[in-house]
C-alpha cells in the first residue's frame, strides 16, 4: 500500500532550483527523495539537521573579501584543488 499521498507544492527562484538539482542528481537523488531525505531527517533529530544561524562580523567581512580579493585561487571542484596541492 503507498501512503505518500500528501503533496508539498512551493515557489522558488528557478536558478536556485536548477542548480541544486544538477546537485541532487550528482547524488543520484530526485528532488523528491530528496525532499523525503530532509523530512526523514527532522523527524529523526527533532529540528532542522544542520545548524542555522547568522554568521557573525568575522565571517561577513571573510566572506566580502574573498569575493572581492582577485588573488585568492579559485576552483571549479574540490578535485581541482587537491591536483593542484598534488594530494
Amino acid at each position: 500500500m503507498n501512503h505518500k499521498t500528501d503533496r508539498i507544492q512551493t515557489r522558488i527562484d528557478p536558478d536556485l532550483k536548477e542548480s541544486v538539482e544538477a546537485i541532487f542528481s550528482q547524488l543520484g537523488l530526485s528532488s523528491g527523495e530528496a525532499i523525503r531525505l530532509f523530512y526523514s531527517q527532522v523527524e529523526l533529530t527533532g529540528g532542522l539537521p544542520f545548524p542555522v544561524q547568522l554568521p557573525n562580523s568575522d565571517t561577513i567581512e571573510a566572506i566580502k573579501e574573498s569575493q572581492t580579493d582577485t588573488t585568492l585561487s579559485r576552483y571549479q571542484s574540490f578535485s581541482d584543488l587537491r591536483k593542484e596541492e598534488g594530494i
